[in-house]
């Protein structure tokens, strides 16, 4: 991690220079006890005045666009396309071909999913949950580009495969919907399984042809002082994660 951001990662990735990409730590906020410090989660019982301080200083510090929208995230596979007339929206992914033009995701554990096209025209970022994930929400994601398109995709901060522990219906789960799956679990014995969120995204995105997939090296639980996790705290904050595109410098040069 730069520490000389503490507030947020900036995506490591190949992405276009226009393309911002960036996921929010814990740190640098103004919440107090279990969501200490820059909760962005207006919906976990934190102070209402708190959250709205720390969006705008985590905007600030990103140089974020005034155009962010808060999805209501439902753990399914319904991915939005921003701007929308629709005041309340309800899904786990967003993606946009409008210049400026924020999409964002909430997790704590979940996994951030984010995704370019070659030309840095277009971008989406999805909340990836083993549910999510199991029925299709990066598949939904990429149905919204260009099929010719080159996708490059980023994976953020989400619980590692040393702690995520399912039971066996989340592992057949995965199996059914893609037998290769079977190999991003680990059994713990008396049916309980650790799982890879990070090799599992890396499946179904190389089943659609996309490979130039990078991140993945975070674990949300065991990292506690940069990361909010739902799993090792029960109440707890959320990261956001925000991608969207600027000009491109040929655009500005009118190339």
């Amino acid at each position: 991690m730069d520490t000389s951001t503490p507030t947020h990662i900036v995506a490591s990735w190949p992405a276009p220079a226009n393309v911002k990409a960036y996921t929010s730590t814990r740190q640098g906020g103004v919440s107090q006890r279990e969501f200490a410090s820059l909760n962005l989660g207006a919906h976990v019982g934190d102070s209402e005045a708190d959250v709205l301080a720390n969006r705008r200083l985590f905007s600030s510090r990103v140089d974020m666009p005034d155009s962010l929208v808060w999805l209501n995230q439902v753990h399914g596979t319904h991915v939005v396309a921003l701007p929308s007339i629709q005041s309340l929206i309800e899904a786990d992914g967003a993606v946009t071909q409008q210049e400026n033009q924020v999409c964002a995701v909430l997790t704590a554990d979940c996994l951030p999913v984010f995704f370019c096209n070659k030309q840095g025209s277009q971008v989406a970022v999805a909340h990836a949950g083993w549910r999510s994930l199991c029925f299709g929400v990066l598949e939904e994601t990429l149905a919204h580009f260009n099929g010719s398109d080159e996708i490059l995709v980023w994976l953020g901060p989400a619980i590692g495969p040393a702690a995520f522990e399912v039971g066996g219906e989340v592992r057949a789960a995965f199996i059914e919907q893609q037998a290769e799956a079977e190999v991003a679990f680990v059994s713990k014995g008396n049916g309980k399984w650790l799982g890879n969120l990070y090799l599992l995204a890396k499946q179904r995105l190389a089943a659609h042809g996309v490979t130039q997939v990078y991140g993945g090296d975070f674990c949300t639980y065991q990292n506690e002082g940069d990361f909010f996790s739902y799993r090792r705290s029960g109440k707890t904050g959320r990261m956001a994660s925000v991608i969207w595109f600027e000009k491109s410098i040929e655009e500005e040069e009118g190339v």
